[in-house]
């Protein structure tokens, strides 16, 4: 069944890794676009229900519960059966944490991103460890118990030993689903530009090789193991039972609608994408425009290979082995066949581009 996204491209701060199309903007802005936001949702026809609302950001718990329930109201389906927020640890109160189970919020997703203070000093990030596992518990005492931690290998000063600090901090807190993604280096972000530039701003020189970026993820793939979460995507990790439903839809090339500023949409023939400013995108809904940017045809071909091989199911073997490429993976020990599917191996995952930019 399809899903919704709801992007919310607000937040206090803009980190130093973030390469989103998110930031700190005026004030009469986040006041003006959450009415936006509505008035693109009541402007949808309808013709199925929401299986999953996920808001994504940007810092979306930062928005007033009230607004965000108001937001709900115009979403069929409730209750859906799953509802993410993304949050930045620092601001979940008990009051808060109710009033999101009340709008319908059953999942939080935790951009904890690392529990050691001098790399989170050096992001922009101001949340400490015990910060952290104080809003979890209050999150689990108003009910909320499907709980994501991200984790970003490869920020500046990070070393294998408070790699596996953070990484007990993951045990410590019983977190059922974790997210462990690769710094990624480009000009989107102010950190990935001082890279790229050889500069020093941000800690920029003290950002770890590659090669023991992939050493961390590696660990972590191990130890998390350890703990009874085992990957199911390459970037993500989970106890039985708490994968994430929505994003499982876009590996799995179902239905998704996406609302708000640079929000991506995909009804299983086109994909298209909201102009990516929210500026732009309340301009547009006080014009009577319509706030889609681009639509494309999607590539039933080569998707499902660039999609669905980031997940540890893989795909069927029996409709992709004639497809140009695979042999040769087969034969380099990136992909494995059995049982009918086709996955990558171990190796693999840590040159998924490699892969995947031939199916492209």
């Amino acid at each position: 069944m399809p899903g919704v996204y709801l992007s919310y491209p607000f937040c206090t701060q803009k980190c130093t890794y973030c390469n989103f199309a998110s930031g700190v903007f005026p004030r009469e802005l986040s006041e003006a676009y959450p009415e936006a936001l509505r008035d693109e949702l009541r402007a949808f026809p309808w013709t199925w229900t929401p299986e999953t609302v996920y808001w994504g950001g940007g810092t979306p718990s930062q928005m007033d519960p009230a607004i965000l329930a108001s937001i709900h109201a115009d979403i069929p389906g409730r209750p859906w059966h799953e509802a993410t927020i993304e949050a930045a640890p620092g601001g979940i109160t008990r009051e808060k944490a109710e009033a999101w189970m009340a709008a319908g919020i059953n999942r939080v997703s935790l951009g904890v991103q690392s529990f050691i203070p001098k790399e989170l000093t050096r992001t922009g990030r101001k949340h400490t460890a015990q910060i952290v596992e104080n809003e979890l518990t209050i999150l689990r005492q108003a009910g909320i118990t499907n709980l994501n931690i991200d984790l970003i290998a490869g920020l500046p000063g990070q070393t294998r030993q408070s790699w596996n600090e953070s990484l007990d901090w993951v045990e410590r807190l019983n977190a059922p689903h974790v997210s462990v993604y690769m710094l990624e280096v480009d000009d989107d972000s102010r950190l990935g530009s001082e890279i790229l530039a050889l500069g020093k701003r941000y800690g920029a020189p003290d950002v770890p090789t590659e090669d023991e970026v992939a050493d961390f993820y590696e660990l972590a793939v191990e130890r998390l193991a350890s703990f009874g979460i085992a990957r199911y995507e390459i970037s993500n990790f989970t106890r039985p039972g708490f994968e994430s439903v929505h994003n499982l839809k876009y590996w799995r090339r179902e239905p998704y609608l996406g609302f708000g500023a640079d929000a991506h949409s995909f009804d299983g023939e086109m994909r298209w994408q909201n102009v990516e400013s929210a500026a732009e995108c309340i301009e547009r809904w006080r014009s009577g425009q319509s706030v889609v940017a681009e639509r494309t045809v999607a590539d039933a071909l080569s998707e499902p290979f660039f999609l669905g091989l980031r997940l540890s199911e893989g795909i069927p073997a029996a409709t992709t082995r004639s497809r140009p490429g695979v042999e040769r993976f087969l034969k380099e020990g990136l992909l494995e066949e059995s049982s009918g599917r086709l996955r990558l191996t171990p190796r693999g995952v840590l040159l998924s581009n490699e892969v995947f930019a031939e199916f492209l």
